[in-house]
Parts: C-alpha cells; structure tokens; sequence
C-alpha cells in the first residue's frame, strides 16, 4: 500500500501525510487500528520525523486522536459535529450566494458558470476527482465575491482533511447528477434575487448533509 520515498524529497512531511490520508480513506487503515510512527517509516523508507510531523498534522485536522502507547488512531466522527461543519458552511456559502446574486457582476458570475463547465467537462473519475472539482465550484462561487475573509473561512473548512473523509464516505451516490446540480445554484444567482440564492446554496449543502448522515456508520 505504502510507497518507498527518498529521504531526499522536499517537504517529505506533505507527501507522508497525503499517503497516510490516502491509506486511511481506501481502509487499508482501519477504524480502531493502533498506528505506530516506527512501523510507518519503515514501511514508507524515511524517518521518523516526517512521518510524526504528519500525524500531528492529522490530529489537528481531526482524523487522528492520540491512543494509548504512544500510538494514533482515527477519531471516530459524530453526528454533532458533521452538523456543525454544514451549518458553517451554510453561513459562509449561503452569504457568498446572496452577496453574488445582489452585488455580483455578469464577468463575475461568468466566471463561475466557466469553472462549472470545466470541472463537468473533465469528467471526474473517481470520489479524490469529484472532491476536487465540488471543492473548486464552491470555492469559486466564495472567491468572486472578493471578501478574503470569507474565502479564508471557506479554506479553513475545505481543507481539514477530515472534508475529504466525510465526501469519502458517501459511496451510494451519483456523483455525476450530484456536479450537476450546480447548474441551477448559479442560475439562480444570475436572477439578481438574493433571498432565493442563499436559500438555493443552503437546501444543496443540507441536502449534502442529508447524504452523510445517511452514510456515515
């Protein structure tokens, strides 16, 4: 599963977390499964500096908690706080909506309905592409409205590996009409109406919380 890496390689860390993520959403890391710093960097040829540079990376993102004897383990995730991530995003992506629907430009909104067809366009294969190219269309829509500190929030979000894990999970769906439900999110915004876009980016993302709950054991 793990791959060698050259103790060479700049930011050795970056690349031991992405293999430990990788390892832990496939399953080959399994819920309960003691992981042992020692044993990954063995098995993944780099020190063991690296790699507890990325479990620590992992604790804080949420994925890991620290288990008995010096050990990680994926922490278990709650109903509780999978509401509470949606409910953020509500308030950051649902404003977007509103902010773009009222406020927004045509080359702005022309910007978004460009990333939507690219990202329908390459064709995503796989839940790592359709991760991306949702993570891209939303973040696009947060991005055009030029407040920074929204997009900050929005990233703050977005990138916890534990985002990753949660759209992960979802197994049971058809992603490709799940992308292109994106299409009336942005034709609402091209309305002008603010009330109906924010209600729009809202019913999407709590239909997206519907769906992990669902999936989530």
């Amino acid at each position: 599963m793990f791959q060698q890496l050259p103790n060479t390689q700049p930011r050795l860390a970056d690349e031991v977390y992405r293999q430990i993520l990788s390892a832990i959403l496939s399953g080959y890391i399994e819920p309960g499964e003691r992981i042992v710093q020692e044993k990954l960097a063995a098995e993944i040829n780099v020190s063991r500096t690296p790699v507890r540079e990325a479990l620590l990376r992992l604790e804080q993102e949420g994925i890991l908690e620290i288990a008995s004897r010096s050990g990680f383990s994926i922490r278990k995730i709650t109903d509780a706080e999978v509401r509470q991530i949606y409910q953020a995003r509500e308030a950051v992506e649902g404003y977007s909506a509103r902010i773009l629907a009222e406020s927004g430009t045509r080359t702005q909104h022309n910007v978004i309905e460009q990333v939507f067809a690219k990202e329908q366009q390459s064709r995503p294969n796989g839940i790592e592409d359709f991760f991306r190219a949702n993570k891209q269309i939303h973040r696009t829509i947060v991005e055009q409205t030029g407040n920074r500190h929204l997009l900050e929030m929005f990233d703050s979000l977005w990138n916890r590996g534990i985002s990753f894990r949660l759209f992960a999970a979802i197994s049971n769906v058809d992603l490709t009409a799940s992308l292109g439900e994106h299409q009336a999110l942005i034709d609402t915004i091209r309305t002008n109406s603010p009330e109906a876009a924010e209600a729009v980016m809202v019913i999407h993302i709590r239909d997206g919380l519907e769906l992990q709950l669902e999936a989530l054991p």
